[in-house]
């Protein structure tokens, strides 16, 4: 299933998408040494992975919204040198270290979402993930990655080994998935394609503006409310 959204002024887009980058760079010394949350059993937690060329700073508009609307949030900053295999160990050892008896709720941005489907997929998950929201991932390879040195720029390439693997083994029965992207970024296409779960096109929105954009919010936090309300229901059934 594909959602849209009503497309900008493109000039005005292009604008956000240049403040969007400076925005990032503002935040790159932010959350670097980020621990788990303070959170309790029930309680819903969305576990946040960044992109390549970033931190754990990235995030914290999104952290902000998720936060105000009840919903715990972490996240972790791992190294330019990684590739999608060491950041989904990473992200497992963050997964490990939450309570017992919550929800989780992954989501990656860009090089991120790639870890976090090789989490799901390569490496058994865990059972408290519910479900998994992957923002501009370059599942079908990003432009430019070839020029990008390491594992990372190696991972992002289209064709590569580990993209292939992800399509493979997509398929999670049971996980939901949200795949999000921007009809203005120049990275990663707007018509990328991945075997399983939602797409959310949002026009107007470049690479970096998907993480500070309304409509991405809404959706993400969206999508842990239903999860919310579905326990509520069950408590009072």
């Amino acid at each position: 299933m594909q959602r849209s959204v009503e497309a900008p002024n493109l000039l005005v887009s292009a604008g956000l998408e240049a403040g969007a980058l400076a925005r990032v760079a503002s935040l790159w010394p932010r959350d670097i040494g980020d621990e788990a949350p303070l959170a309790s059993a029930g309680d819903d937690v969305a576990v946040l992975v960044h992109g390549t060329l970033a931190t754990a700073g990235a995030w914290r508009p999104l952290r902000k919204r998720l936060e105000s609307a009840g919903v715990r949030t972490t996240a972790f900053t791992y190294a330019p040198s990684h590739g999608v295999p060491d950041i989904a160990l990473i992200l497992g050892r963050a997964v490990q270290a939450l309570p017992e008896a919550v929800r989780i709720h992954l989501v990656g941005h860009s090089l991120g979402g790639l870890a976090v489907r090789w989490f799901v997929q390569e490496l058994g998950g865990d059972s408290r993930v519910v479900e998994t929201i992957a923002i501009a991932s370059p599942f079908e390879g990003a432009r430019g990655a070839r020029l990008m040195p390491g594992p990372a720029g190696r991972d992002m390439r289209r064709g590569s080994d580990v993209l292939r693997v992800l399509a493979g083994s997509a398929a999670c029965p049971g996980l939901p998935h949200l795949s999000i992207f921007g009809t203005l970024d120049t990275a990663v296409s707007a018509t990328t394609h991945f075997p399983t779960g939602d797409r959310l096109v949002i026009p107007g929105a470049g690479h970096n503006r998907l993480l500070f954009h309304d409509d991405v919010a809404d959706a993400v936090r969206g999508c842990i409310e239903r999860w919310r309300v579905a326990r509520d229901a069950s408590r009072s059934a």
